[in-house]
């Protein structure tokens, strides 16, 4: 059987997430609201990559301020993120775990006031930056970003 080349083209401006782990693009795209943008996003799933064996790719053409990095960085901060102008890679952004979430992840804890009040932001707090912990600014409960 031979080798299917697959030509997905260039984009003029906007960011590539490149090594995302295998499998995760979909998830990534829905927590990152992108079906909300009006833009082109290409979505390649299980890549050859040198560096993981498998990865995904994700394509967006639109400005670069549409993506959340803090949402980003919370959900892998290794994924690479690379600005594109003009058809060339002009940035890379260094994705570090944010300090604060907002909205993001909800609190477990059903004694929290995140629960009884329906209006009310889920806001964590990274405690551990090691460990990749956070905790609910309300309650406290412990959430480590592999939870979600």
């Amino acid at each position: 059987m031979g080798i299917i080349m697959l030509n997905v083209g260039k984009i003029k401006e906007g960011f590539v997430l490149d090594h995302i782990k295998a499998g995760e693009s979909l998830s990534l795209y829905e927590k990152l609201s992108l079906e909300e943008l009006d833009c082109t996003v290409a979505i390649i799933k299980n890549a050859r990559s040198n560096k993981l064996g498998k990865k995904d790719i994700l394509k967006v053409e639109c400005d670069i301020t549409e993506l959340n990095l803090d949402v980003l960085a919370f959900i892998d901060h290794n994924i690479t993120v690379n600005v594109i102008k003009d058809e060339r890679i002009v940035d890379k952004k260094a994705l570090i775990l944010p300090k604060k979430i907002k909205n993001v992840i909800k609190c477990r804890n059903p004694r929290c006031i995140t629960s009884i009040e329906q209006g009310l932001p889920h806001v964590f707090i990274l405690a551990d930056e090691e460990k990749e912990i956070y905790r609910c600014k309300y309650c406290e409960e412990k959430c480590d970003r592999f939870d979600q």
